[in-house]
């Protein structure tokens, strides 16, 4: 117990509650979990961004001083990297993120006294240490504060433009190495010891001093320019403030407010390495995306993240750029391959593109081991959420695994949901146009484009080859009827044009044994989502896999309604978070809750369809039309294609087939019936009829057909000829 240092009160540590914001405090820890808020700490200005001022508050944390807490412009500052300031912590975030606040004090005579903040020493006064000179006369905490100038972390922001409070730390290596090599002349415990491999490691907290005995990675050699033996990325972990050599590509070069960050990808890993020239100025102006290089540095943690503050870079030519390519490519192709499918259930339409599957699956971890994103386009319908989310959960934890960035997996996998059940210019367009602002903002690399539950027909031609023409590779999983794109689509899985039987399958069949197959340590997450795809009647085997992971014929339901009304709202946006509580919550609370929304809008609409649905016959067809433009709420949920399908469902079981759903408005027909209708022959068969009403089918053959709103009603006469003859 002692006193506090303002008025004696006593106290545990330095000061009393009542005065802490008298004094200022000097941090000598390791983790921003070890500040306190409200205190004012000593610090360092790092650097600027547009949005504020990043500041050391030690050798390994920064913290954002917000252009909001200034109290004046940002442009007035006159503070340089460098420069002592002192300022207040408000908050630690989670994730780490320190949020800072304006001081009026801006220098230490103004505080009541200097306390070292010191986690594992305790706090004591910083007079206190004037006893513990070096020989060099310098106090101890001006030697701390050289091997935290030594010590600090290179880092970036994200996304520059963007205001997320990523503090990046813009020390240069050669300002490193400087503050290093002169405390190292101090020759005192705790200064700096330079190998004689030209690396260097302080002993201040949180650091050693390297040498040939302590560390494997040196070569053993007596020569002072021996290189440091190659180190991997999986590695790095073990090797925080060491001294290590990378070899591999760079797949992304970002420059920051501060420092220049290189993506360098090898064959066990990908990891940011920091290079800083000056503030804002590109680092290594000759390398770029897809060079093979050499770097040295030293590995470091910022924000959470392994990061390598970048002291050498070189790209590597001739014999030695092709050694470290081959090993690459044939690490990641030994890698990338899956070592067998393993289908759920035995469906045959699986069964049959097990080849197509592992074609696919090699694609997808192939374009995560190489720094590519992956961008999933699907339908917005159940089937195509479901089968897309599948897919996304498996690609999710390899991200994590090879990246060493928290946010990689918000930068390196997507999903864009579709208008409806097609992959058209507009969509096309789309993704073209953000792969190319991604290549000049980012120096990302061109994604894999992975299209799922839509796409395989020939309407999509055109959208591929705008992908083509930008390099973007792409496949198709779809479980419906599909054309032959295997000149157009780099890996086609589409069970139709292998002559198997696709009226018991659905797309989320396929993708769950594709995500499987990109990564088996999930495979035990996804084994209910074929069975909850099926809106009636899943094939046994697939019930009984959801029943062994614990999900019964309430639960699955459940989930696939909740899905479906989800999908509707919002249909551009990805909702991943509210997709994966929805389908991989073993609770399934939210999913009740939801199914019972779902239940409750969709009774409502089809208690008004079937008050205003018309029957026809023809030919002994029986024809249940319902004109959708004057008798459903379009723009609320269910969408059209969903009524039909659940009206369909009810009333074929009132009459003897052929039975026939037909859907109208103004402008589109949709035909729902118990016997296969080939779309294409019916719209041929109208447009033979009305010659002039503009009739062409969108999609496959289980598409729609769109016509001139002036036609309307030669055009449904027409269909209804046309749906008797081709079904009687």
């Amino acid at each position: 117990m002692g006193t506090c240092i303002i008025c004696d009160t006593p106290v545990d540590g330095e000061v009393c509650e009542v005065h802490e914001e008298d004094v200022c405090f000097v941090f000598r820890g390791d983790e921003p979990s070890q500040l306190t808020p409200n205190r004012y700490y000593r610090g360092t200005v790092d650097g600027y961004a547009d949005f504020g001022v990043f500041v050391d508050i030690g050798p390994r944390v920064t913290g954002l001083l917000h252009r909001s807490e200034l109290d004046s412009r940002l442009e007035s500052l006159d503070w340089e990297p460098g420069d002592t300031v002192f300022v207040q912590v408000l908050s630690v975030r989670d994730n780490g993120n320190v949020d800072l606040g304006w001081s009026i004090r801006e220098s230490a005579d103004e505080f009541r006294g200097t306390i070292v903040d010191d986690p594992d020493e305790g706090e004591h006064r910083l007079e206190d240490e004037a006893d513990d000179t070096p020989t060099d006369g310098t106090t101890a905490d001006a030697e701390a504060e050289s091997a935290a100038e030594a010590e600090s972390t290179t880092g970036t922001d994200s996304t520059a433009e963007s205001d997320d409070r990523e503090a990046p730390n813009t020390e240069s290596a050669a300002q490193n190495q400087d503050a290093t090599a002169s405390a190292a002349t101090a020759g005192t415990a705790g200064g700096t010891s330079t190998t004689d491999a030209g690396a260097v490691a302080t002993g201040s907290a949180g650091a050693v001093a390297v040498t040939e005995e302590d560390d494997p990675d040196r070569s053993g050699s007596d020569d002072a320019d021996a290189k440091l033996a190659r180190a991997t990325v999986d590695s790095l972990e073990d090797r925080l403030g060491t001294i290590v050599r990378l070899e591999g590509e760079i797949t992304s070069v970002r420059q920051t407010s501060g420092p220049t960050v290189f993506e360098l990808k090898d064959e066990t890993g990908i990891v940011e390495c920091a290079a800083f020239e000056e503030a804002g100025v590109r680092a290594y102006p000759d390398v770029d995306v897809d060079d093979i290089v050499s770097l040295e540095g030293e590995v470091e943690r910022h924000n959470g993240d392994l990061q390598i503050e970048t002291e050498a870079l070189t790209v590597q030519t001739d014999e030695d750029a092709t050694e470290i390519h081959d090993r690459l490519e044939a690490a990641i192709e030994d890698e990338a391959r899956p070592a067998a499918i393993e289908p759920f259930g035995e469906l045959d339409a699986v069964t049959a593109v097990e080849s197509e599957l592992a074609d696919a699956a090699t694609a997808i971890r192939r374009a995560v081991m190489e720094s590519r994103p992956v961008v999933i386009r699907h339908s917005d319908t159940a089937d195509g959420y479901t089968a897309a989310a599948g897919l996304e959960h498996a690609i999710l934890p390899l991200i994590r695994e090879k990246h060493t960035r928290d946010d990689a997996v918000y930068h390196y996998v997507e999903r864009r949901p579709l208008e409806g059940s097609r992959y058209e210019m507009n969509d096309a367009t789309g993704d073209v146009t953000s792969l190319l602002d991604a290549q000049n903002r980012h120096d990302e690399l061109v994604p894999l484009v992975v299209v799922v539950d839509a796409g395989s027909t020939d309407a999509s031609r055109e959208a591929y080859e705008l992908l083509d023409r930008y390099g973007a590779d792409h496949l198709v999983v779809d479980g419906g009827r599909a054309d032959d794109l295997s000149d157009a689509v780099t890996t086609t899985v589409t069970p139709a044009t292998q002559g198997a039987s696709v009226d018991d399958c659905t797309t989320t069949a396929l993708a769950a044994t594709l995500a499987s197959a990109v990564n088996p340590d999930v495979r035990d997450d996804l084994a209910h989502l074929p069975a909850l795809s099926y809106w009636e009647e899943p094939p046994t085997a697939f019930v009984d896999l959801a029943t062994d992971a614990g999900y019964d014929a309430t639960g699955l339901e459940d989930r696939r309604n909740a899905v479906a009304l989800e999908a509707h709202y919002q249909s551009y946006n990805d909702k991943r978070e509210l997709i994966a509580d929805l389908l991989f919550d073993p609770d399934g609370d939210l999913a009740a809750h939801v199914s019972e929304q779902f239940r409750d809008k969709l009774e409502t609409e089809l208690e008004t369809a079937r008050e205003n649905a018309g029957v026809r016959g023809t030919n002994g067809v029986t024809i249940t039309v319902l004109d959708t433009a004057k008798y459903t709420h379009r723009f609320d949920f269910p969408p059209t294609g969903l009524l039909l399908d659940e009206l369909h469902r009810r009333e074929r079981n009132r009459t003897e087939p052929p039975f026939v759903t037909l859907g109208v408005d103004e402008t589109e027909l949709h035909v729902r019936a118990t016997d296969a209708v080939d779309v294409r022959d019916l719209g041929d068969a109208i447009a033979s009829a009305v010659p002039n009403a503009g009739v062409h089918t969108v999609g496959g053959a289980d598409g729609h057909v769109e016509f001139l709103k002036g036609e309307r009603a030669a055009v449904h006469d027409a269909a209804i000829d046309a749906l008797g003859e081709l079904l009687s």
